[in-house]
């Protein structure tokens, strides 16, 4: 008879997964340390020179208008970030979310249910609290999807600093809550923050965007094994869809993850590889992450992060405003208590239990971490409130607070729990028969 996964004595959540999903895991989270690096060091540049002698020429550059106006594509060099650059960081949401469900640890529902419902709290609540805060002010109630969004390249960037060797299962955790906030994120701003919606470029996008579906799926019997000759058709229709859902008045992130959910994962053997294996979105994964996590979102940093603070009588009156107070209470104590809530509800109405390689102070510190609300924020509050509007200025204020409180909490947390970190790592780097696989994961399996 089979094990039930939800039975008390024998079912656990947020365990390791399998070691391919681990190997897979953390090379996309070394790689997002460095983005999180520069992402950091660009917010630092760009408030430094915000609040500089000089500050005149940065507001000049990040103002500075270019394109095509027929196009509707005559936008500021921050517009074109927003809009364009992320655009490739949602493009990776997409892949990272289908790859996850389609053939990652996720696409099992006894794996998938905690993240999944974790990530979810942990978008709600901190809502919540925003808008209980926000309730007399219409003006600044619209701001309530701010705080939402987990940033993994800042998250893992403190990691890195604070030398955490967090062992895989919370590795796991802490993307997936990252992705399924980030697709929670980019449905909240199609739904609530599209306006003056243009019926006719939205229809002509689903054109190309067709087209560009039919081909990614089929792309080795057009394109044999040169996916160089894949990418001279399929970024143009990609970048036609971008600038036809961008003038169709949804917001362009939106297409990148339309895009990211077109490529295949699985290469099937209707496309004349053979039945499994990596598709097309392991290639665009490659090709495309070093561009988001080292260009795309620093530089949409740099120009989303630099606010005019104005001495410490400007910094009290952001401090101040109902929208940076709503930020930072969501951020630093409405995240924690969604995703471990969360998380602990559901264990107790499932009567599982953690693995046994960690503790509800490990989930604490993750919950903490998890507070880091960065590059969506930033985004989401430009589109609540308008580019430079002092509302715009105070909620940007209140990310930077927020998740710079969340970082020192998360690690005062973390850093206590290294030494049993280092030894989950140990644990699972043996591999006594020197096959390549450690042997906790082959245990794994066979149980």
């Amino acid at each position: 008879m089979p094990k039930n996964p939800f039975l008390p004595s024998r079912s656990s959540v947020l365990g390791r997964g399998s070691y391919g999903e681990v190997l897979r895991i953390g090379a996309i989270l070394r790689k997002e340390t460095v983005g999180g690096i520069l992402l950091v060091a660009a917010a630092v540049i760009a408030l430094i020179w915000a609040n500089s002698p000089v500050a005149d020429s940065y507001f000049a550059l990040r103002d500075f208008r270019i394109g095509y106006e027929p196009w509707h594509l005559d936008l500021s060099l921050g517009a074109w970030a927003a809009d364009g650059l992320l655009a490739i960081f949602f493009f990776l949401v997409g892949l990272e979310l289908k790859r996850e469900f389609v053939a990652g640890d996720l696409r099992q529902f006894s794996k998938s249910v905690v993240p999944i419902a974790a990530a979810v709290g942990g978008v709600a609540v901190p809502a919540v609290i925003y808008a209980l805060i926000n309730l007399t002010s219409p003006e600044t109630l619209q701001g309530w999807a701010i705080p939402t969004a987990t940033d993994i390249a800042f998250a893992v960037a403190v990691l890195a600093i604070i030398g955490s060797h967090l062992p895989s299962a919370l590795r796991i955790f802490l993307l997936t809550l990252a992705v399924v906030d980030d697709l929670l994120a980019i449905s909240i701003i199609a739904v609530f923050y599209s306006s003056d919606i243009q019926a006719g470029p939205l229809l002509l996008a689903l054109i190309p965007l067709a087209l560009y579906t039919f081909l990614a799926q089929k792309y080795r019997r057009f394109f044999g094994a040169k996916p160089a000759a894949a990418w001279l058709i399929l970024l143009p229709l990609g970048l036609l869809t971008w600038g036809l859902v961008h003038a169709s008045g949804i917001h362009a992130t939106v297409a990148g993850v339309l895009l990211g959910f077109a490529i295949p994962v699985i290469r099937s053997a209707a496309s004349g590889g053979p039945a499994a294996g990596p598709g097309l979105a392991e290639i665009f994964e490659h090709r495309f992450r070093p561009i988001s996590a080292g260009i795309a979102v620093p530089i949409f940093a740099f120009f989303s992060a630099g606010v005019a603070v104005g001495g410490w009588n400007g910094l009290g009156a952001a401090l101040t405003d109902p929208v940076a107070i709503g930020i930072i209470v969501a951020l630093v104590v409405g995240k924690p208590a969604g995703i471990l809530g969360t998380t602990w509800l559901l264990t107790k109405a499932t009567r599982a239990s953690l693995d046994k390689s960690l503790k509800w102070i490990d989930v604490f510190g993750m919950s903490l971490l998890a507070g880091i609300g960065f590059t969506v924020s930033l985004l989401v509050a430009e589109l609540s409130f308008g580019h430079g509007s002092i509302h715009d200025d105070h909620a940007k204020v209140g990310i930077l607070a927020a998740s710079l409180i969340s970082a020192l909490l998360a690690s005062s947390v973390l850093v206590t729990r290294n030494r049993q970190y280092r030894a989950v790592e140990a644990e699972e780097s043996v591999d006594t028969d020197h096959d390549g696989v450690p042997d906790v994961y082959e245990e794994d399996h066979r149980a």
